[in-house]
């Protein structure tokens, strides 16, 4: 017996050593929640906030207490002591809902999607940009959206009838914060869906912000929540003037250190060369383009043979060979 022939014969029919068994879905989410990434924190952390909020109501109905009884905007009290309301002088009595709101869902399908784009916008933004920033960008573009949202109850007369029973929960502003973030980031990163095949990541953002506005319009709106799409609009607007100060070599300050300035230059860096120094990010950003490029020609070597390759793609792939 051969020694391929034992190494096959120790081996079952999927393939796999015996032992050993093929990764299934379950285990993709356990490596996930248990990677202590930022992603799975924030994902854990509005799960188990939606838990409480769902248990809460269990609690009141056991007691044959109506879990709306104390509440306003057709929610239940925990949610509404959660969520931020439009009114101000309600919001100087809970200033802690415009961070709350954030992390606050009541029914399974908002939190469901909401979770799903967090999980795909934030692995796409980490593969780029750190934890740290994208932490910033979900609590800062929160807030932002929060803001919008209130400020337009409480400047345009369409919204003040509404003023007093509306408030804002879910995490979609901060979703929105990171998608637009890291579209703006990197605009070509290839996304396939099921039914459109290969799409760029910046049409799908660009899809979100175009529904958002699009339901504003009187006589258009599929929904009757106009207050969240503003706060979208309020994330997808910091998450775009995030990536714009950080392409212009501004860093965003500390959010533990509020007396510092919002934005700060870096620090200027002697040096010899005559082109500016690369942040941590660019480096990252620019490898990134780099493998990507190459990996694209050698997909067109493969396919379609050297020949089939355009002058410029084959001086970068020579110049690629040179410098190793």
């Amino acid at each position: 017996m051969t020694g391929n022939n034992y190494y096959n014969f120790n081996r079952n029919f999927s393939g796999q050593p015996y032992g050993q068994r093929r990764p299934s879905p379950l285990d993709g989410l356990k490596r996930f929640f248990t990677s202590k990434s930022t992603v799975s924190i924030l994902v854990i952390i509005n799960i188990a906030v939606f838990l409480i909020v769902n248990l809460s109501r269990l609690f009141f109905k056991l007691y044959l207490i109506s879990p709306y009884q104390f509440s306003e905007g057709g929610i239940t009290v925990l949610a509404y002591w959660l969520a931020v309301p439009a009114d101000l002088g309600l919001l100087l009595l809970k200033p802690w809902t415009i961070i709350t709101y954030m992390f606050t869902h009541e029914n399974i399908w908002h939190l469901f999607f909401n979770m799903l784009m967090l999980y795909v916008g934030g692995v796409i933004f980490t593969e780029y940009l750190t934890g740290k920033r994208l932490l910033q960008v979900y609590i800062l573009g929160g807030i932002l959206g929060a803001l919008f949202y209130i400020a337009a109850y409480n400047i345009f007369p369409a919204f003040k009838v509404q003023l007093t029973p509306s408030v804002a929960l879910g995490a979609s502003a901060s979703v929105m914060a990171i998608i637009v973030a890291i579209a703006a980031y990197v605009p070509d990163y290839p996304i396939r869906l099921f039914i459109f095949g290969s799409v760029k990541f910046k049409w799908i953002a660009l899809a979100f912000v175009i529904y958002d506005l699009w339901t504003l319009i009187p006589g258009q709106s599929f929904t009757n929540n106009p207050g969240g799409h503003i706060a979208h609009l309020g994330g997808a607007f910091f998450g775009f003037f995030y990536i714009l100060v950080l392409k212009k070599g501004l860093v965003i300050k500390q959010l533990t250190n509020p007396f510092r300035k919002w934005f700060v230059r870096k620090p200027k860096v002697k040096t010899s060369y005559a082109t500016k120094p690369k942040n941590d990010d660019q480096y990252r950003y620019e490898r990134k383009q780099h493998q990507q490029r190459i990996d694209d020609i050698l997909d067109k070597i493969k396919k379609s043979g050297y020949e089939s390759l355009s002058k410029e793609d084959k001086e970068y792939l020579f110049k690629e060979s040179k410098s190793k």
